[in-house]
Formats: structure tokens, sequence, C-alpha cells
């Protein structure tokens, strides 16, 4: 059954600016996931500039045998990533229209919140639970408590 593991934003420098588990992973600690979300933030730039398309945002999906890595890649540098089990159907879409949206009215449009500042937003994070709460259901497949 697919299921939604975990979702990492990554701000235009390279720092972690939210990292939230869906899904009872093996620990990772703070450490590895900011070094691992300044890596994958790297190589998404750099394969931006070595694409022989134009308006290339880098990578946007890395499959591997335990997982799919989605990434998404917004005007003002944030990037999104979304960790899933392997063709989890429709998670980039996901990614890019509600994610996002919970993000814009969430996040952007707090007047106190200033650009890669660390997200503690509490309905932000009440919303992003909700909805891949109900993502999962729908699956089959419970939520990390």
């Amino acid at each position: 059954m697919p299921a939604m593991y975990s979702l990492w934003i990554v701000g235009r420098n390279g720092g972690l600016l939210y990292s939230r588990d869906f899904w009872q992973l093996p620990p990772i600690e703070f450490n590895d996931k900011l070094r691992l979300a300044s890596s994958w933030f790297g190589m998404c730039g750099i394969s931006a500039q070595l694409s022989p398309m134009p308006d290339s945002s880098g990578i946007q999906l890395m499959q591997a045998d335990t997982f799919d890595l989605h990434s998404f890649h917004t005007l003002t540098g944030t990037t999104f990533m979304l960790l899933t089990e392997p063709h989890t159907p429709d998670a980039a879409e996901l990614l890019r229209t509600t994610v996002y949206e919970l993000y814009c009215d969430y996040v952007l449009k707090n007047p106190f919140h200033e650009m890669d500042q660390v997200v503690k937003s509490e309905l932000f994070d009440h919303n992003l639970v909700a909805l891949f709460a109900a993502v999962n259901r729908r699956w089959g497949v419970g939520l990390a408590q």
C-alpha cells in the first residue's frame, strides 16, 4: 500500500526549515536530516545548471528501491521534499498543489514569518497532518504519532 513517509522544507540557502514524519521510519537524527536536506538542495541546484533545458528546476524525482523522493522547487527558492513509498500515485501533484497551498496560506501569509526562517506554525502543522492522515487513510495506512 502506498504511504507518505516524510515532508521536509528547505530554504533558499539550503537550510532545513521544516521536517515532519508521517510514518514510523527508522530514527534519523536531526543533524543527519540537516545534512541530507542540504546535500539534496545542492544536487538539485547543480542539476538545474547542467540541464540543457533553459528553465529547468533541477531534479524532481529520485526513485530508490525502498522510497521515492519528490522535489518541488518554488520560484522563491524554497524546496519541498516529500518521501513516499515507491510508485505512490499523485504524490508529486499533491506536493505542488495542496501542500504548497497550505504553506502559502499558513506560513507565507503570517505577518510574523520571514523568508528562510524555521517554520513554526501550528495551523500549518495541524492542517498538514490532517491532509496526510486523510491521504494515508484513503490507502489504508496508519500515521506515526
